[in-house]
């Protein structure tokens, strides 16, 4: 869909045909302890609540979906894949899909913050770049292998926010 797609597939490639003992890993909406710096500092969880401070009304998208992957997750796979000779490319992401809006409802029902949250419209916020709807990726050969270390999304963004597995929220729209 872009430059940065087809560069990314490039470098795959040349992985690929220039090693035979190697991995690539696949993964989708990332989000870790250190600041992501071509998103001034803020990841997707900094900055919901930091916007529902500031403006007591949060719009986000529900037509995009994803699989937020914390990074220590990621980390933990790779870990875990390395221990292996199954080289190759792998999907890489935590279990589970949700919108952006999904993600962001959750994120306000663990912080507790008290948002108006609303859906965003298809074209509020056009993106610099054309986005896919559905970058939601499946780990099967992880899977097959018996390698997959990873788990349901909410869990990991429950550990990154420091909530409580037990916790458990009602959530409504």
């Amino acid at each position: 869909m872009s430059v940065y797609g087809n560069s990314k597939l490039a470098g795959e490639y040349f992985v690929h045909s220039t090693l035979y003992k190697h991995f690539v890993l696949r993964t989708s909406a990332i989000y870790g302890k250190s600041p992501c710096r071509a998103k001034g500092g803020l990841n997707f969880i900094q900055l919901m609540p930091k916007l529902a401070k500031q403006r007591g009304e949060v719009r986000v998208v529900d037509s995009e979906f994803v699989t937020p992957t914390p990074t220590s997750d990621l980390a933990r796979q790779i870990v875990a894949l390395s221990r292996c000779e199954s080289y190759g490319l792998y999907h890489a992401t935590a279990e589970g899909a949700c919108s952006w809006f999904e993600f962001a409802r959750e994120i306000f029902a663990l912080t507790g913050t008290k948002v108006n949250l609303q859906v965003a419209g298809p074209n509020e916020f056009p993106a610099k770049v054309p986005r896919p709807k559905y970058s939601v990726l499946e780990n099967r050969r992880l899977k097959l292998l018996g390698f997959n270390t990873f788990r349901p999304w909410q869990e990991g963004l429950r550990d990154y926010l420091g909530v409580p597995q037990s916790h458990q929220v009602a959530i409504t729209r």
